[in-house]
């Protein structure tokens, strides 16, 4: 651990801890590459629904994976470091699986949260969540911000300033 980054073992431990003086762990998850404000508010809301934020972020590897070669723009120590910075993150784990199925059922938490981007039929950890009695919460999403909409701005194909 090093500051609110986790290793896997390590926040099972503060999990543990929260729950045994009766807080409610709260988890997401994502690739967090270039770090907007629809991930901010995202994150604000999640932590609003818990005790305790803990964020599951893609590996390099995972966000290639999921996005292509030419991602992630932000290696993920740094993407862990600038989420780690956030008041409403208490704890950051990287995780190298492209979804958090195994992260859900090692932290087994209260209260799982994603975009409303998802739907819960469609989100392959609801199932995980579910099975041990979590409760899953689509947080709403800022229409048209992205980093894939960002991305494509700075390249100048995106919608003009």
């Amino acid at each position: 651990m090093d500051g609110k980054r986790y290793t896997l073992p390590a926040l099972r431990e503060r999990v543990a801890a929260l729950r045994s003086s009766g807080g409610r762990l709260v988890l997401t998850n994502g690739c967090f590459d270039l770090l907007h404000v629809g991930h901010v508010r995202y994150l604000q809301a999640a932590r609003a629904l818990g005790d305790f934020l803990a964020v599951g972020l893609n590996s390099d590897a995972s966000v290639r994976t999921l996005k292509g070669a030419g991602r992630p723009l932000v290696p993920q120590d740094e993407r862990a470091e600038v989420l780690a910075a956030l008041a409403c993150v208490d704890a950051v784990v990287v995780f190298d699986e492209p979804t958090a199925e195994t992260l859900v059922a090692a932290l087994r938490p209260e209260v799982y949260v994603k975009g409303s981007d998802y739907s819960v039929a469609t989100l392959p950890e609801a199932g995980v969540v579910e099975g041990y009695g979590g409760t899953v919460r689509l947080v709403p999403v800022l229409p048209g911000v992205s980093t894939t909409a960002l991305v494509a701005r700075i390249r100048g194909d995106g919608r003009p300033d």
